[in-house]
């Protein structure tokens, strides 16, 4: 009898895991049909509907009830929405110190994002960003120490963030997916490093990597082929690179690029304007406010057309240059008879040149906030 009874309670267990009910964890709890998300649809295909609804929706469906909110806080829909290979791009910037906007393309909505709770060094002090996975993390300096803090779409709030193994500013880097590398850099005291780290998103952790080949401050990085590289930057007070470095996830190893980037940086410069869409590589030429697309059979550079806004004014800085998605943005800050502004330009290099220029198209404007970008990152998700 135990046995039968046993059985029974197994088979009733198949049946409502399995039958009408056609239960799914949403992170916190069992949903089952007596408590569905969406009246009259079954909770795996509710949420197959709500993966798709826009990320900028998603504060005011937590807001429905508390199915929603914790099905929201609970992050399930992110990860929900990166199996099915949905991903939107947001832009995340910085145009007066005393916050951070987000643009969403797609809905053309600006969503003004909570104040960090820093102290002043670090709300005024130069700063640094990079999105990875849902978080946006800023790099900068607080009173005693450099600090780190990291703003998540899924708590939507900032918390300090762990810091690296070894702390630094004036670094190059880049994500991909989840993970995100850091390398190079100075540290506290000045000292320009060679060291690199990666960051895991998904357990908040700093893994050191294998040293580059140069030390290198004031550089830039970015993904290409799942590959790791860093271009420019200043091995010295004096002394700049013109050498890249690639770095393979897989064999942990860097490999040295002979004239990679030969536009020679200088101590006022910014770091190289770099943008990868379709694992091809752009950049920004200062001097001639052109956009130029890497050659990685050649190792060379090819002139492509001219930027929507000036970046030779400040040597690079002030003016973002980003990939989103297909396209290439440039943000940029423009003073007309209105006022102040700054304006989001995009163009699809599948467009291709067309006499000798690019098709630039305004995607966004923000108005009175400033014309110079202290800092800006794009993330998909």
């Amino acid at each position: 009898m135990p046995l039968k009874t046993d059985r029974k309670e197994k088979e009733g267990q198949e049946s409502t895991s399995m039958g009408s009910k056609r239960r799914v964890y949403d992170g916190f709890q069992k949903i089952g049909s007596t408590n569905c998300l969406i009246p009259g649809l079954y909770d795996d295909v509710a949420l197959t509907c709500l993966a798709w609804a826009c990320r900028s929706d998603y504060a005011s469906l937590s807001r429905l009830n508390r199915r929603f909110n914790s099905l929201i806080k609970s992050g399930y829909l992110y990860d929900l929405r990166k199996k099915l290979g949905i991903v939107e791009h947001w832009v995340f910037m910085v145009c007066d110190p005393r916050g951070w906007e987000s643009f969403d393309p797609v809905r053309n909505k600006w969503m003004t994002l909570p104040k960090i709770p820093c102290d002043e060094c670090f709300n005024h002090a130069d700063k640094e960003s990079l999105a990875v996975g849902s978080e946006l993390l800023v790099f900068g300096r607080e009173f005693f120490e450099f600090a780190i803090w990291k703003f998540s779409l899924i708590c939507r709030r900032w918390v300090k963030c762990k810091g690296m193994n070894r702390p630094r500013c004036l670094f190059g880097s880049s994500s991909l997916g989840s993970i995100a590398i850091i390398a190079g850099g100075s540290d506290e005291n000045g000292n320009i490093l060679k060291s690199a780290e990666l960051y895991d998103s998904k357990t908040g952790r700093w893994e050191t990597l294998p040293n580059m080949h140069f030390p290198r401050r004031l550089c830039s990085g970015f993904f290409m082929d799942e590959k790791f590289y860093v271009i420019g930057g200043m091995t010295s007070p004096t002394e700049s690179l013109t050498c890249g470095e690639e770095y393979d996830l897989k064999t942990r190893k860097w490999r040295k690029i002979e004239g990679m980037y030969p536009n020679v940086n200088r101590a006022a410069e910014a770091p190289p304007l770099v943008a990868v869409v379709d694992n091809q590589l752009y950049a920004v030429e200062y001097l001639t406010n052109m956009v130029k697309k890497y050659n990685k059979e050649k190792n060379t550079w090819d002139v492509l057309g001219r930027l929507p806004v000036r970046a030779d004014s400040s040597n690079g800085w002030g003016l973002a240059f980003k990939s989103c998605g297909k396209e290439l943005l440039v943000v940029g800050g423009q003073r007309g008879p209105e006022g102040e502004a700054i304006v989001l330009n995009s163009w699809c290099p599948e467009l291709g040149v067309k006499n000798g220029s690019l098709d630039w198209k305004v995607i966004g404007v923000k108005e009175h906030i400033g014309v110079f970008v202290y800092n800006c990152a794009v993330m998909g998700c």
